[in-house]
């Protein structure tokens, strides 16, 4: 399983970020397709429960995601 990274973008400074895990880019980008114009909640790395309309974004963005262990040295 793979993680990615979604960003959501509602103009050129203000953006939402999720991770999702999913097995292909593919996966990835049918889960952005079947959530748009509609309503979605998550939460975030920090745990902040979001909820998002995503009608109202203008660009989304998928890339896989590397995660890096910073407590290892």
């Amino acid at each position: 399983m793979s993680e990615f990274k979604i960003t959501y973008f509602f103009d050129e400074e203000h953006y939402i970020r999720r991770f999702i895990h999913t097995d292909s880019f593919e996966s990835a980008e049918k889960i952005v397709q079947s959530e748009r114009d509609q309503y979605i909640s998550f939460r975030d790395s920090r745990g902040i429960y979001h909820e998002l309309n995503t009608s109202k974004v203008r660009v989304v963005q998928i890339s896989e995601y590397h995660r890096i262990d910073k407590t290892k040295k």
